[in-house]
């Protein structure tokens, strides 16, 4: 595959609103083979937060009047976590949060501003393991479960294999 031709990952995580870690594994097997010099290069992540069906996830109209809070937030990882970790973490990827209030149903403001949902490197993100890990948490603030939705564009470029040997253990 020719450095040029991108392709799309997508994966979709529910969240729930129990404010409990969600996690759900992304295999990478059929990209990434760390001996046979072939990984992963991430060029850009997209990430949607919703309702079961793409739909915007409602604010509760339970608690302190005049509006409510609510919080979701995702982590995009080279290992598997407990719960969510900082983002100086060796193991991340890509993290993101939305912070949302109204007075139930569509919330009247979402903010991002605590950190950047799209991620767009220049270079890309090199991974050189098999799965990722998409994680993520939502709190009691939202009616009903919320999911994540990632989209991922990426292509497959070799490196020598001790190369790609030490950016698989490195991630691991």
């Amino acid at each position: 595959m020719a450095k040029s031709d991108s392709f799309f990952i997508r994966a979709t995580l529910d969240c729930n609103n129990t404010n409990v870690y969600q996690q759900t594994g992304i295999d990478l097997g059929a990209y990434v083979d760390a001996l046979g010099k072939s990984v992963l290069r991430i060029h850009n992540i997209a990430v949607t937060f919703s309702d079961s069906t793409g739909r915007t996830s409602e604010v509760t109209s339970s608690g302190s009047a005049p509006y409510n809070g609510a919080a979701a937030q995702f982590q995009l990882l080279t290992q598997s976590q407990a719960d969510i970790v900082v983002p100086s973490n060796r193991s991340i990827i890509s993290s993101g949060r939305i912070v949302a209030s109204g007075n139930g149903g569509v919330p009247t403001y979402v903010s991002d501003h605590f950190d950047n949902l799209p991620q767009m490197w220049q270079n890309g993100y090199l991974v050189a393991v098999d799965q990722i890990f998409l994680g993520g948490t939502a709190s009691t603030g939202f009616d009903g479960d919320v999911y994540c939705s990632i989209v991922m564009e990426c292509t497959v470029e070799t490196m020598t294999q001790a190369a790609a040997m030490a950016l698989a253990l490195s991630q691991q």
